[in-house]
């Protein structure tokens, strides 16, 4: 008998430890599910010249996180779409804003590099580089692009891909505009999570960071 509560009991640990990881982490996402609190970021460097904070967007009923970079092939074709969902919501009455953030390292995606690109794209949205990599690592991302809906109450309603097809004309199912749209109406949306599509983000082990880090204080 005394057996049989060890066992029990073991058991019982083993089920309980099992929800709590699918309450902390999503079906595709290792960090953050349904309606988990957004990470927060402090001052990031834009393309654009100025530096943003997660608070300068505090004012949007919905906020689109778009982690992006120059030199994913997905990413690119992925950039005329994210400029045509905020030209879309700016022109509107809804109070829907988009942020895009790199954080791979490579000299492409680097903060010169991305004032080009954003130059030569006209992006309407701002374009941040966080050269830590991680408010990646604090949302769960781990491809490029890979975007994230956040409601009024800064708590994340829909995260993965953009749309179900690479190309535009083939995309049937839009995830990020229904779940911008259900958040706007304070519902839930229909899809929640999708698995993003695009290029591993290039996450740096300590030790390199360290080297990149001591790399960058010799070009300054």
């Amino acid at each position: 008998m005394r057996y049989g509560f060890i066992i029990a009991a073991l058991l019982g640990c083993w089920f309980t430890s099992g929800i709590e990881s699918q309450v902390t982490a999503g079906e595709f996402n290792e960090v953050k599910s349904y309606l988990d609190p957004a990470p927060e970021w402090e001052a990031l460097p834009n393309a654009s010249g100025e530096s943003l904070t997660f608070s300068d967007f505090k004012d949007a009923d919905v906020l689109v996180v778009a982690f992006t970079c120059n030199s994913c092939p997905y990413a690119v074709d992925y950039e005329d779409r994210l400029i045509h969902l905020t030209d879309h919501y700016k022109a509107s009455d809804k109070n829907v804003q988009v942020v895009a953030i790199n954080v791979n390292l490579v000299e492409a995606d680097q903060l010169d590099a991305m004032k080009v690109r954003a130059k030569e794209k006209s992006f309407s949205f701002p374009y941040l580089f966080d050269e830590t990599q991680q408010i990646a690592r604090a949302y769960g991302a781990s491809r490029t692009p890979e975007f994230f809906v956040l409601n009024k109450d800064r708590k994340i309603v829909y995260m993965g891909a953009f749309d179900d097809d690479t190309n535009a004309e083939q995309a049937s199912k839009h995830y990020v505009n229904n779940a911008i749209e259900a958040a706007l109406k304070g519902d839930r949306p229909e899809v929640v999570e999708t698995v993003p599509i695009g290029c591993s983000i290039r996450f740096l082990s300590e030790r390199e960071m360290e080297r990149f880090k001591k790399k960058q204080a010799r070009q300054r």
